[in-house]
């Protein structure tokens, strides 16, 4: 069992930013992959199916990200720096189906504004909506990681 505090909201969007970073990245080279495997842009208009194809792969592998990691771990890069870990309501590793569900609900919680993820300053557990819908927590970890 892990223990630790609720993290706050300016460690989860610090933690979020590097990982967004990162996802760049990654997402730049799947682009790019594509693009050459076709023998050019990838368009709306040019593309048909293909574009629906690629968006697709694209929400995938941000999901797959945030999954694998949760799921290994309780970690991204990003909440590693940040001494985070994204663990169950009774403080274990996360299994496959609460963070397929904690990362749906998190598109959720920070679309609108973040105003799902804020909801952790009036939850009296310092729960963000995504943590409180798919049972799950993320603590910031005393001492380091």
């Amino acid at each position: 069992m892990i223990s630790g505090t609720s993290a706050g909201f300016g460690r989860r969007f610090a933690a979020l930013i590097y990982d967004s970073l990162l996802l760049a990245g990654l997402l730049t080279v799947y682009t790019a992959a594509l693009v050459f495997a076709r023998g050019g842009a990838l368009t709306v208009e040019s593309g048909g199916v293909w574009w629906y194809l690629y968006r697709a792969g694209e929400v995938a592998l941000v999901a797959g990200y945030f999954v694998l990691n949760w799921t290994r771990s309780g970690q991204t890069l990003g909440m590693r720096a940040w001494h985070l870990r994204a663990v169950s309501d009774s403080g274990r590793p996360l299994k496959f189906a609460p963070a397929v569900l904690r990362f749906i609900c998190a598109l959720a919680a920070w679309a609108p504004a973040a105003l799902g993820v804020l909801w952790l300053y009036v939850d009296p557990e310092h729960l963000a909506l995504h943590d409180r819908l798919s049972r799950t927590r993320v603590l910031h970890l005393a001492g380091g990681a």
